[in-house]
């Protein structure tokens, strides 16, 4: 293990923007990041969706955790000639996720709400809201906290999968890095499938979001940096903080 961090692995694909954070952290801090998938998402077909016995034509409201739900809520919609509603409410996890339906709908024209980054957050928004249906896509397999949460206030809603995370192979035997990156509970499950021989040790792991951070401790690893944080909204910034306090600290 090396006295400083110098090299990355982050759980995502690599970026398209020249101008994304991560490389801008590797310029500042003289990083290797290197992007490897821990997980692939693989969408679930029409037939498979109607087994389900759910109509999304049925709903008023639809909560939107991630990007890929977005993705492939609509992909369902068109595959089944399924009109949503003008009047169709959004209520997205993050103001992010909330601007990504600009790709499939008129923006300004939808009531759509947001929260500010945890389920938590939004599930105050939600309240405000009650008397509508909710329904709420996710992947197979997925947390229950957001079930729960639901339940617990007695929102209407319904769970639908539209789409599943597998884990990714990979062809390599050795994790050689002094940063594991994670944003997802699954990556964590792929990292105890493809390396179950992987000691922690020395290695950071970095998750983002509180079920990542759950799931990460959950199978007997140590988590050294967590975001979002009150210092550092993003991953990128949590682990700039972290990398110059570690470095400095081992000059």
């Amino acid at each position: 293990m090396a006295l400083k961090i110098r090299k990355v692995l982050v759980s995502q694909p690599e970026p398209n923007n020249p101008k994304s954070p991560y490389f801008e952290l590797a310029k500042k801090h003289n990083l290797k990041i290197d992007f490897r998938q821990f997980i692939q998402i693989e969408g679930i077909s029409a037939k498979e969706f109607r087994q389900q016995k759910i109509n999304p034509a049925d709903f008023t409201a639809i909560i939107f955790t991630s990007k890929t739900a977005i993705d492939h809520y609509f992909r369902l919609c068109e595959e089944m000639r399924l009109t949503v509603a003008d009047t169709m409410k959004y209520f997205c996890i993050t103001e992010n996720v909330a601007f990504y339906l600009q790709k499939y709908i008129v923006y300004r024209k939808r009531k759509i709400f947001h929260g500010k980054a945890t389920f938590e957050d939004l599930i105050d928004v939600i309240i405000k809201h009650r008397d509508e249906n909710f329904f709420v896509p996710l992947s197979d397999p997925h947390n229950t906290d957001i079930p729960d949460l639901l339940s617990g206030h007695s929102i209407k809603h319904t769970i639908g999968t539209m789409y599943r995370t597998i884990s990714r192979g990979f062809d390599s035997t050795e994790l050689d890095y002094d940063i594991l990156v994670f944003y997802s509970p699954s990556g964590i499950k792929s990292l105890k499938e493809n390396f179950p021989a992987f000691r922690q040790g020395e290695v950071k792991i970095a998750a983002f979001g509180p079920t990542t951070a759950e799931a990460v401790t959950n199978e007997g690893f140590r988590l050294d940096i967590q975001a979002p944080n009150p210092k550092a909204p993003s991953m990128t910034m949590a682990l700039d903080c972290f990398i110059r306090d570690f470095n400095k600290n081992n000059k």
